[in-house]
């Protein structure tokens, strides 16, 4: 019975699907992050307000990166579709924090 179920499982490709779900909820969470941090370092607005502005974009951020990588054609491209904005976003971050 265990035999049957692990040929069953190996078949299946679960890996894919676990990397998947860990891109969503984890590169998700940093993408949305990152967001909320860029927008309220880099927005003209008055300190508050871009605050503001960050966090309720971090929420369609994070909602986009969870279809992305459910949407993307393997898992290795949901992970460079979520790495590389979190990339430019950190950047962006880097260089517009105050001195």
């Amino acid at each position: 019975m265990v035999r049957r179920a692990w040929r069953i499982m190996r078949g299946w490709r679960w890996p894919g699907v676990l990397s998947r779900i860990l891109a969503a909820v984890v590169g998700g969470y940093a993408l949305g992050a990152l967001v909320a941090i860029a927008c309220a370092l880099l927005l003209p607005f008055a300190r508050s307000e871009a605050v503001i502005t960050g966090m309720m974009l971090s929420f369609a951020a994070y909602a986009g990166a969870v279809l992305w990588a459910f949407a993307a054609r393997s898992a290795w491209r949901a992970w460079a579709g979520l790495l590389l904005p979190a990339l430019l976003l950190a950047a962006a971050s880097w260089v517009g924090r105050p001195a």
